[in-house]
């Protein structure tokens, strides 16, 4: 037999010559449909198995796209469990936050032996006097050599000397708050936990190792003692350690020296003579603060202040030196009835006594010009 041939009619309209293939175009499938078939034809080994079906029936689409979305929502859930599992119990948690401790203060009046000296020069009573080497305001006060520690970088070092240069300045050198005017520019660079002591101190002042603002700061009587000179002479040391794996400490001991005057119109003390109520005497005051640091005190430039001694002098042992410090200017004498010995706030040493006597080296070696 030979081929297919034409049929003997012809071909159909519409047909194709030698054969009906477009005859069965409709019922051919392509890959696509094949693939999304529900039923699917099990192969020839797959028969020979025990299956008495010829076909098996296969998941919907919609079925697997809920599968998928399932086992996304499972991942999902598990990802975030585990971030907030880690979160609670990750190795390196964040310090507790202490509460500051209450500062702890010192006030040492320096009675001196006989007349304060006194001269027409601020220049003059500087010259003769240990202050001749000081160095001008805040170029008194020098940062030791900066380098990190186990557990601070250098910055951070940086940042807490910075801090104690910065409260030093304030507290001993502005003319405003050494005049008794606004303490604000000293409250700012306190932790928030002392806020509470430091505002009783200035509202409530009182000798009692806790509430004294010349514990705080240096200030004079603005009724009673004027600035010769802004300019204070100022010189020390600033010493930094790590205390543990959270916190720096700080420990300053600088000596500052002020010239002063009679205020306008402020009647003498102590049996002045020998002086002019326009000469210039100087008043020394050594300050020894220590300071702690935290993390959050070291990225928002405050510190707490832990514990401060100051001596001072020329002052009267009696002078109640809570409020304001009131210096013995030139020409005055103190009481008799202090301590006999001498006590030198040039020179380094622990402050403990109630009162001392103001060394003579430690006064200018004029006694009026």
């Amino acid at each position: 037999m030979g081929g297919p041939t034409e049929p003997p009619a012809g071909t159909p309209e519409g047909g194709t010559p030698g054969g009906g293939e477009d005859e069965y175009r409709s019922v051919v499938f392509d890959e696509s449909f094949v693939q999304a078939a529900r039923l699917q034809e099990f192969s020839a080994r797959e028969r020979l198995d025990d299956h008495t079906r010829a076909v098996r029936r296969r998941p919907g689409l919609h079925k697997m796209l809920s599968r998928q979305l399932v086992i996304l929502v499972v991942l999902i859930a598990v990802a975030f469990g585990t971030a907030i599992y880690m979160g609670v119990r990750q190795p390196y948690q964040s310090p507790v936050a202490r509460r500051p401790e209450p500062l702890r203060m010192t006030v040492i009046p320096l009675a001196p032996g006989g007349s304060v000296p006194g001269a027409k020069s601020v220049k003059s009573l500087y010259a003769h006097s240990p202050a001749a080497q000081f160095r001008l305001g805040a170029g008194g006060i020098n940062f030791p050599a900066v380098h990190r520690t186990s557990h601070f970088s250098d910055s951070q070092v940086m940042a807490a000397l910075i801090t104690v240069k910065d409260y030093l300045v304030e507290s001993s050198l502005d003319p405003e708050v050494l005049t008794g005017g606004s303490a604000r520019s000293v409250r700012i660079l306190l932790d928030p936990g002392q806020f509470s002591q430091f505002d009783r101190s200035f509202a409530h002042p009182a000798a009692d190792g806790r509430h004294a603002a010349t514990g705080w700061l240096v200030r004079f009587d603005p009724a009673r003692t004027a600035l010769a000179d802004r300019r204070v002479r100022a010189d020390g040391t600033l010493r930094l350690t790590e205390t543990d794996r959270d916190t720096l400490e700080v420990t300053s001991d600088h000596t500052f020296v002020y010239a002063l005057r009679p205020a306008a119109g402020a009647s003498r003390a102590g049996g002045a003579s020998g002086a002019d109520r326009s000469d210039a005497s100087l008043f020394t005051v050594r300050r020894e603060l220590h300071f702690r640091f935290d993390r959050d005190d070291l990225r928002m430039h405050r510190a707490e202040v832990i514990t401060s001694a100051t001596q001072a002098g020329p002052l009267a042992c009696a002078a109640d030196t809570a409020n304001h410090l009131r210096p013995l200017l030139a020409g005055e004498r103190a009481k008799a009835g202090g301590p006999s010995a001498g006590t030198d706030p040039y020179a380094t040493g622990d402050a403990t006594a109630l009162c001392g006597t103001l060394a003579a080296s430690a006064q200018p070696s004029l006694s009026a010009s």
